[in-house]
């Protein structure tokens, strides 16, 4: 008997367990705080004030810009499980007119933030199942409403935390919105020129100084360029000429020489410039963002490198 009942708890606990987790969804972090001090401490706070049963991560609080943040935010979601709630301040408007919202991507994520473009990539890609603004009534922190610089603790992470941890659904967010409401980042689509491929830097792989683009390899087959065949790299800043490089073309950073360039294919299948072991962007005086564009084309008149 003592037995059979140990049976039945332990079954019971089980069960709790398993709703318990399947309520539950991760819950990721994007900002512009950095970490010197205790803006993304307290977001965290406040979010485990909701449940200590939540699984918080970071995906970077070292944002510059609304464009890179979008960008950060593109780079890394989609490999994220369905459910999951980002929640994202890049907020320069905040506690100005601009909409507080949560949006829903036909992939099943959610995301919390100001609309100000900030979601704009992801919605892009992923495609825009529902927006709803954030009724900050019902939404937002107990006693912070004569907080008005600090959405992201007061609304945002409040309001991820309570869809993360199943406090409330998204139809409970706040009044529907159409999707045209969303607003947009305008920059550079990729393109083939003729015997060029064009697009923008969006970004640059920080830590070690390559130069990303918004080129997807598929685009660039088109040129019909060989493993080691000789790539022109010209990048422009606000219509002016910055850089104008000739580069092979490799798989991996160890087949260039050490301190010579390279164009390879990045992590998200889109072409990158780099020096192996060096940083491109500090030796070449390259920044990112939409108003940085750069052409790729085969090098005439050169033999493949090996």
């Amino acid at each position: 008997m003592k037995l059979m009942l140990s049976r039945i708890c332990v079954l019971v606990c089980l069960i709790c367990w398993s709703e318990l987790g399947s309520a539950r969804a991760p819950l990721v972090l994007l900002t512009d705080f950095g970490t010197q001090d205790g803006a993304v401490s307290a977001m965290k706070g406040v979010a485990y004030s909701v449940s200590q049963d939540l699984l918080i991560s970071d995906l970077s609080h070292e944002n510059p810009s609304i464009f890179v943040g979008a960008y950060r935010l593109y780079q890394a979601e989609q490999f994220w499980p369905a459910g999951t709630v980002f929640v994202t301040v890049v907020d320069p408007g905040v506690g100005t007119a601009r909409l507080s919202v949560v949006l829903k991507t036909r992939t099943g994520h959610y995301f919390v933030g100001p609309d100000n473009g900030l979601l704009s990539l992801v919605a892009e890609r992923d495609g825009i199942e529902g927006l709803r603004q954030i009724d900050e009534r019902i939404n937002r922190r107990k006693g912070s409403d004569d907080s008005h610089t600090f959405h992201g603790r007061d609304v945002f992470a409040y309001t991820g935390a309570r869809l993360a941890a199943g406090v409330i659904t998204f139809e409970q967010v706040g009044p529907v919105l159409p999707a045209r409401a969303l607003i947009s980042i305008p920059y550079r689509k990729p393109e083939r020129a003729g015997d060029k491929v064009k697009g923008i830097v969006p970004v640059l792989d920080v830590q070690f100084g390559n130069v990303w683009t918004n080129i997807p390899k598929a685009l660039f087959d088109e040129l019909h360029v060989g493993l080691g065949d000789p790539v022109r790299v010209r990048i422009f800043h606000d219509g002016q000429l910055i850089d104008d490089t000739v580069a092979p073309y490799r798989r991996t950073f160890g087949e260039a020489g050490i301190g010579k360039p390279l164009v390879y294919v990045n992590s998200l299948l889109n072409l990158a410039v780099a020096l192996n072991q060096g940083s491109y962007a500090a030796a070449h005086k390259i920044d990112s963002g939409p108003d940085w564009l750069i052409e790729l084309s085969r090098a005439s008149n050169q033999p493949k490198i090996k």
